[in-house]
């Protein structure tokens, strides 16, 4: 796992690339939406405390299906000082193989607020893919509506 890390990592770096992201994509068939394992959770650090060091770029935590907490809290403790979390569904609701997942916004800026991780970037999709959308919605409808609902505005 860790060897297979490394060499994607720099290899991304090599190429070019803005940023990379760490996903516990390799958990498939993925748990129903919510807070993963505790080991899952170790192994990603372990993941990311090796990584770090091996280059600038920004990384970036998504802790698959919908784990925002612990992706927040990889983030803030071993992800930089320009880490990012990607959530998949971050407002709305979404239909996926997982059953129903729904956003919780409100509950990832508390804990954003919480850990004191302002400086960790929330990247959420807009009708994330491998999922459909429980009303029909233009995708500048849900666009609108992830800001306008999903941000703080102060």
């Amino acid at each position: 796992m860790l060897d297979r890390a490394r060499a994607d990592l720099l290899a991304l770096a090599e190429g070019g690339v803005d940023a990379a992201i760490v996903e516990n994509f390799g958990d498939a068939p993925f748990r129903a939406a919510g807070a993963v394992e505790p080991e899952t959770v170790a192994a990603m650090a372990r993941v990311l405390t090796e990584l770090r060091p091996l280059t600038a770029i920004p990384l970036g935590v998504n802790v698959l299906r919908n784990d925002a907490a612990a992706a927040l809290a990889l983030a803030a403790i071993c992800g930089g000082p320009d880490a990012f979390i990607r959530v998949n569904v971050h407002t709305g609701a979404m239909v996926t193989d997982q059953g129903i997942i729904t956003g919780q916004a409100d509950r990832t800026l508390r804990r954003r607020a919480e850990l004191r991780a302002a400086s960790v970037a929330i990247l959420a999709d807009v009708l994330v893919k491998h999922a459909a959308p429980l009303a029909l919605f233009a995708i500048e409808d849900a666009a609108r509506d992830a800001v306008e609902r999903g941000w703080p505005t102060g």
